[in-house]
């Protein structure tokens, strides 16, 4: 593995995420104290791979590098032995620069660009899905020694992101792809499936799991030797998700011990993205403007309220404009159907107001959250926002010329204690006592902590 050891890792005593948004905003020697940031918890990623072996031992983890491209994260999930699942080029090249073989990657983009499956064949990513016949006339031509394994449609209706309707071959047009597959002598080593992104039924993954073994039957009927099972992605990565990772791993294991014991020898593989990132990532914005409205939308002229006017106050209505929105990490609300909870810093005792949240561009559509209760801020204040780190800054953009945030990378002095020396971490470690932070928590003089602590 390459590692990137430019990059710091602070190791750190148990703090409130509140108190590092706090104290991360304060730092001294950031070139803008005011542009937004991501404060990623390292410990928390390592614990969704713990958690992971734990409940689905059988199943191999293939980080799907588009939920979240982050360098550092790559870095740490090779350094656990982790496989990748690639869509692009792009994507591959960034793999391979970190050492990862190319047994590791799998090129899992059922429709696949010409000169992308080229750069594949040239760097020996020969592992790939397929879901159509085109696609392997192009396989033949460009890249005919590939492994290949066919993508299924299953029923992904109860999933956030419903990925059927472009990807996934129905299960009676099998037999025929196949044949196709045989008769351009191409090597179809396996099934796949995906139940869609953030899938909140577990019996969606053990439907799917049965129609994979009806295809894997399919394909032993015509000679093929499947051995490869890929069950996509689909699991949950944030505490809030309607369907926990540990429900649905029982579920896929009952499903897989029924249908794929032991001794068939498959090997099962899965495409996990946004259960290894999303709740490791909290993403802190400034409060670059504001404005405040009455209910008629106009704009309010006199701020002074007192006793005979509370009714007056209870109506007032706040905008406030940040400097992230739906160009950049909150993109996530347009095309992953995210739902935010923004948090402010020691305000928990105040007064709310009717409020809404908008993005820094000038489009009228950035807008963030259209209506929800918040405490009065001012300018130069700053919210954070928990779980964002699922397709968020992976898919923003620098519309207006705004930049994606930067990251710090933090990680709990007990969970360092435990891999220090045993694990290559991609990072520069600089480890900090209690007394440095409590020192800048008292120079802040920060009131009142969050109950929510770093998570590991």
């Amino acid at each position: 593995m390459k590692p990137a050891y430019d990059t710091v890792l602070e190791v750190l005593p148990s703090l409130s995420l509140r108190e590092l948004v706090t104290i991360k905003a304060n730092a001294a020697g950031r070139d803008d104290k005011d542009d937004p940031f991501y404060i990623v918890n390292v410990g928390n990623i390592l614990k969704k791979h713990k958690t992971w072996l734990s409940l689905l031992p059988r199943v191999e983890p293939f980080y799907a590098v588009k939920c979240n491209d982050d360098r550092n994260v790559l870095a740490t999930l090779s350094a656990l032995g982790i496989g990748f699942d690639c869509a692009s080029m792009a994507e591959i090249k960034a793999v391979l620069k970190l050492g990862v073989p190319p047994s590791k990657i799998v090129y899992a983009n059922p429709c696949k660009q010409a000169s992308h499956l080229k750069f594949a064949a040239k760097r020996e990513v020969s592992m790939m899905t397929f879901d159509n016949e085109p696609e392997l006339h192009k396989v033949k031509q460009l890249h005919p020694t590939a492994k290949l394994i066919l993508r299924l449609l299953t029923d992904d209706s109860k999933s956030l992101c419903r990925l059927g309707q472009k990807y996934g071959a129905p299960l009676k047009t099998v037999p025929n792809l196949l044949q196709v597959a045989r008769n351009l002598d191409l090597n179809v080593v396996g099934i796949s499936f995906h139940v869609g992104s953030g899938c909140y039924d577990a019996s969606a993954f053990s439907s799917a799991v049965e129609i994979a073994k009806t295809a894997f039957d399919y394909g032993k009927s015509m000679g093929f030797q499947f051995d490869i099972l890929d069950i996509g992605g689909g699991f949950p990565g944030s505490p809030r998700a309607t369907v926990s990772f540990e429900e649905i791993s029982a579920t896929l294991n009952k499903a897989l011990n029924k249908h794929f014991p032991v001794e068939s020898g498959v090997r099962i593989i899965a495409e996990p993205g946004r259960y290894y990132v999303a709740s490791a990532f909290n993403l802190a914005v400034n409060v670059i403007a504001k404005r405040q409205v009455n209910d008629d939308n106009t704009q309010a002229q006199d701020r002074n309220v007192d006793n005979k006017n509370v009714k007056k106050a209870l109506t007032q209505k706040y905008m406030y404009y940040v400097n992230d929105g739906v160009y950049g990490s909150f993109n996530c609300l347009l095309y992953d159907h995210a739902i935010v909870y923004p948090k402010t810093l020691g305000r928990d005792n105040e007064q709310q107001y009717s409020s809404s949240i908008w993005g820094p561009t000038c489009d009228g559509l950035d807008c963030v959250m259209k209506e929800c209760m918040l405490p009065e801020l001012d300018v130069g204040d700053w919210m954070y926002f928990e779980d964002m780190g699922a397709y968020t800054a992976a898919a923003a953009s620098n519309f207006n010329g705004f930049q994606k945030p930067l990251a710090y990378y933090v990680i709990e002095e007990k969970v360092w204690n435990r891999l220090n020396g045993i694990l290559p971490m991609p990072f520069h470690f600089e480890r900090k006592s209690d007394n440095h932070f409590l020192q800048q928590i008292n120079r802040l003089c920060i009131v009142g902590a969050d109950s929510h602590l770093v998570k590991e």
